[in-house]
């Protein structure tokens, strides 16, 4: 199995919005027959790779009957760009079936493993159960909730400054910590920033890995610009990738380059529990206009949901990393601190006054390293429930 999961490692960055699966087969002494791990979306599933390798190494029909096979996702029961790879395993007539996780996909759910157990092929669960879950928590998250797993990555200073009080930042950590960021933008489906931060940095926030001059897969850039606002010069809405514009209904007539789309959410005010945005602005603007409506955040993670996204990076401001943290919408943080401190400066997320200490937004350690001199904090919510 630890095998498999190294396998299902390199699906990363690869097999979105399908989830990253590895599989390898023994013979009864453990030997290994054949092995390989989930390809491009449309493309074949772990466990026909592996009996292709398997075949593709002279192992023949008779070799594979009875074989030992270790997959780190339930095999799928149901036909969509692939056939079932429950069914390919059937029809080679494994001897058994070591499954780390079943796969809660309804299309799934259970069935593959029932069609595995109806053809006479034992079936254990729960081996490398912990790992294939880190590897594939967005999936999980995605076909539990209906929205990605929400990863926040934060570059401060000790006392907690992401930039100076007019706005610089480039750079507060080092080369080391951003080439690592590289590799968590890789996990992603999509990476979610702000207008401010476009406006303030104009990053591209495309992926960039050393070494790798095209990879396979770019995630798709969302702003969240409730009045439409992005400049059209923007290197953020320039190729390679394209771009999401979310905006409150907002209307313009900027021609947008190639690849940008636009699309209005449900809206909603400062304050309203759906946006999650701080209550800290006048119920009216002066005059007595209304308040300007704000991008539905819920909403948001629903529509990336329902475009496969399975994990969201996030890399913005205090004001959409606050929005985000008040409503409850963060599962992960991913923080990088500089020795150094920066004095006044921007925070790290604008969460207003909070009324106690037991509405403060609370997480649970996951790891701690050191980065190039840099230091990266993992954080959680407690409590997934996926």
């Amino acid at each position: 199995m630890a095998l498999a999961l190294s396998l299902s490692r390199q699906a990363i960055g690869l097999s979105d919005p399908n989830p990253r699966v590895g599989c390898v087969i023994t013979d009864r002494a453990g030997r290994l027959l054949g092995a390989g791990h989930t390809q491009q979306a449309g493309g074949p599933h772990a466990e026909v790779m592996a009996l292709r390798d398997a075949r593709a190494r002279g192992h023949d029909e008779a070799a594979l009957a009875g074989a030992q096979v270790y997959v780190t996702l339930e095999p799928c029961a149901h036909h969509g760009r692939t056939p079932p790879c429950c069914e390919a395993l059937a029809a080679a007539k494994v001897g058994r079936v070591h499954l780390a996780l079943l796969d809660p996909n309804p299309l799934v759910a259970g069935k593959g493993r029932a069609h595995l157990e109806a053809a006479g092929i034992a079936c254990e669960l729960g081996l490398g159960a912990a790992e294939a879950r880190e590897i594939n928590i967005g999936f999980l998250s995605r076909m539990v909730r209906g929205r990605p797993h929400v990863r926040m990555k934060i570059a401060a200073s000790l006392d907690g400054r992401t930039a100076l009080p007019d706005g610089r930042s480039q750079w507060i950590t080092g080369p080391g910590a951003r080439e690592d960021g590289q590799w968590w933008r890789q996990r992603a489906g999509a990476i979610l920033t702000g207008l401010g931060t476009v406006r303030d940095d104009d990053p591209r926030l495309d992926l960039r890995l050393p070494g790798i001059e095209s990879p396979p897969l770019q995630p798709l850039r969302v702003i969240a610009d409730s009045r439409l606002q992005t400049p059209a010069t923007a290197r953020i809405l320039q190729s390679p990738g394209k771009v999401l514009l979310i905006h409150a209904g907002a209307t313009s007539t900027t021609p947008w380059p190639e690849g940008v789309e636009t699309l209005a959410l449900p809206v909603g005010h400062p304050g309203d529990p759906r946006t999650g945005h701080p209550g800290d602005q006048p119920a009216c603007h002066p005059g007595g206009q209304a308040p300007e409506p704000k991008v539905d955040l819920p909403a948001l993670l629903a529509e990336l949901g329902r475009r496969g996204i399975n994990e969201l990076h996030v890399e913005a401001g205090a004001t959409l990393n606050g929005a985000l943290l008040k409503a409850g919408l963060v599962d992960e943080l991913l923080i990088y601190l500089a020795p150094a401190l920066l004095g006044e400066g921007r925070g790290m997320a604008a969460l207003g006054l909070l009324p106690e200490l037991t509405a403060a937004p609370r997480f649970e350690w996951l790891e701690t390293a050191l980065v190039d001199g840099d230091l990266r904090l993992r954080l959680r919510r407690a409590s997934l429930g996926y």
